[in-house]
């Protein structure tokens, strides 16, 4: 089986993805520059931190068009958390620096809403749109921490959508693409089975080529 390329940009929790994905079936590599990745059957881009801050790492690195590259020929792709919010156009939190723009729209913060915390963090309720194979069960909870939530202009693009203070998109699908804003790393059995039905989709198709 080919290796399973997680991109370390400086801004991710490498040791805890790179565990999980390992346990669904992966066999990963920790990759620093794209050429490290040309040979994977797959890309991993995680994330927490600060936009401005991960898309300086991401075009310092070169990693940049490699992504938009990658994602646009369809090769397998799983973005977390900030990893999926840099594949937007921009971000409230860092105005005036541009995402990765493979999508359109914007990365929105939790309005202040009274009673209400933000960041979101703990467990909550994900619900499936039926427009991915990823959620087609039951709700299931997965964990979250952000304070930021992608407004995508597609909304076909929703893959599952869960309720903080207003209804969001939670994950994205298009084709071999998957991203979450909730840490399937950190989400226990669910985040687990998801990671499984990831990395099989996969391996399922190498072993037809």
């Amino acid at each position: 089986m080919s290796f399973f390329a997680l991109i370390d940009y400086k801004m991710g929790n490498l040791s805890s993805v790179n565990k999980a994905l390992e346990k669904a079936g992966a066999s990963v590599r920790i990759v620093t520059t794209p050429a490290e990745a040309l040979d994977a059957c797959a890309l991993i881009l995680p994330g927490v931190g600060s936009f401005g801050d991960a898309m300086a790492n991401l075009n310092a690195a070169g990693w940049s068009d490699f992504i938009r590259q990658w994602i646009a020929a369809d090769r397998p792709f799983l973005g977390i958390c900030l990893g999926m919010q840099m594949l937007l156009e921009e971000s409230e939190e860092s105005p005036g620096v541009p995402g990765l723009g493979i999508f359109k729209g914007q990365v929105r913060r939790f309005p202040d809403t009274p009673g209400m915390k933000v960041p979101h963090m703990g467990w909550n309720t994900v619900c499936g749109t039926g427009n991915s194979p990823f959620f087609t069960g039951p709700e299931e909870h997965f964990y979250f921490v952000h304070s930021f939530y992608i407004d995508p202009v597609d909304r076909t693009l929703a893959a599952a959508v869960t309720d903080y203070i207003h209804p969001f998109t939670c994950a994205i699908a298009r084709g071999n693409l998957l991203a979450t804003q909730f840490h399937p790393e950190k989400s226990q059995s669910a985040g687990l089975e998801l990671l499984k039905k990831f990395v099989l989709n996969i391996t399922a198709e190498e072993k037809t080529i």
